[in-house]
């Protein structure tokens, strides 16, 4: 059994977290803190011990892991205040407010024998796993380009932020889900080409970027807007047989909204008007064109993976090195915006 104890009871947790720690048998969710326990939004789940005590979890013996869910500003503190405890911790995104402060944490659980990790998700997307799946089956032929976009209809966000701070810019936010899709699919790359923009002007909020990743032959793009009435495809890949295009989003996120949770076993599954069209041409040179059925995403592989690793020993699927260079190309993007 793992155990665990989380830190912060906001839509992070109870959203993104608890449906599905709570999912996994072998993972006990042992105590919750909060600052002000009783005056959350979300219901209490029972069997839960809340506090607002932080001790009852730091000083907790059967607690073997600290997930942190509060505001990047305050990662950095408690994941070194678990650590001082001999707590091992996964750390929602983005992982630290500099990829200074990432190196140093990293370094620290090391000195003290413990894991920290980031918690990278969208890993466990479903468009992102149909689309490894069909780059696997050999029917793109040798893969030219990539294309993964997030993008939104809402202006009502940057409109509403009249000044410039890293931590509310979108390449922080929403970059650090696709950055870390390419970095954990295609590794580091040779280049990077990079477009952030702010659309509303200088010193405003950054709400688009266009990052391309250069590897020899292959190009791999990242594109997120708030400012897209109709979103681009999820993801396209091309190569030099055929293409595969998957307009719509993995649908857990669309679910966890509505509460429908992951104890229903239709629950992030697509339906077949979801599924992503593959185009190509095969060795006989006849035309092919068919809908592929669609993985099923699972945010809970998270847990799965931290479960191996602190129980059984594995190595950690999330490695530091990706962590530290998603945090440095985040940097490296808003550069000089004001």
């Amino acid at each position: 059994m793992l155990t665990i104890g989380y830190i912060g009871n906001g839509k992070s947790a109870n959203r993104y977290h608890l449906p599905f720690s709570l999912s996994r048998s072998n993972i006990k969710v042992k105590t919750i803190y909060s600052r002000n326990p009783e005056k959350s939004d979300w219901e209490k789940i029972e069997g839960i011990h809340y506090t607002g005590n932080i001790a009852d979890i730091l000083e907790d013996d059967d607690i073997q892991l600290v997930v942190i869910c509060t505001h990047t500003n305050s990662h950095y503190e408690f994941a070194k205040l678990a650590l001082d405890h001999g707590k091992n911790v996964l750390v929602e995104k983005p992982f630290m407010p500099t990829s200074e402060e990432a190196a140093a944490i990293f370094a620290y659980a090391k000195e003290k024998g413990l894991l920290v990790q980031c918690y990278q998700n969208r890993r466990y997307d479903s468009d992102f796993l149909t689309t490894q799946k069909v780059i696997e089956s050999g029917k793109l032929g040798d893969l030219l380009e990539v294309e993964i976009a997030i993008d939104y209809y809402r202006p009502e966000i940057p409109l509403a932020i009249d000044s410039f701070t890293k931590d509310t810019s979108y390449l922080y936010g929403i970059g650090s889900h696709t950055i870390d899709q390419v970095l954990s699919y295609f590794g580091k790359p040779d280049r990077i080409h990079y477009d952030v923009r702010q659309l509303l002007g200088p010193g405003r909020m950054n709400d688009y970027f266009d990052l391309d990743f250069h590897y020899q032959n292959l190009k791999v793009s990242i594109k997120s807007s708030f400012f897209r009435l109709k979103e681009r495809p999820s993801f396209v890949a091309y190569g030099k047989k055929g293409m595969f295009v998957k307009q719509t989003r993995d649908r857990q996120e669309e679910h966890l909204k509505l509460f429908h949770m992951p104890n229903n076993s239709d629950f992030g599954v697509d339906l077949p008007e979801h599924y992503g069209v593959l185009t190509y041409m095969d060795d006989e040179g006849v035309y092919h064109e068919e809908k592929v059925v669609s993985e099923k995403g699972d945010y809970a592989r998270v847990y799965d993976d931290l479960y191996n690793a602190i129980v059984n020993g594995a190595e950690k699927v999330t490695k530091d090195e990706e962590t530290l260079l998603q945090m440095e190309i985040i940097e490296t993007g808003i550069e000089g915006m004001v």
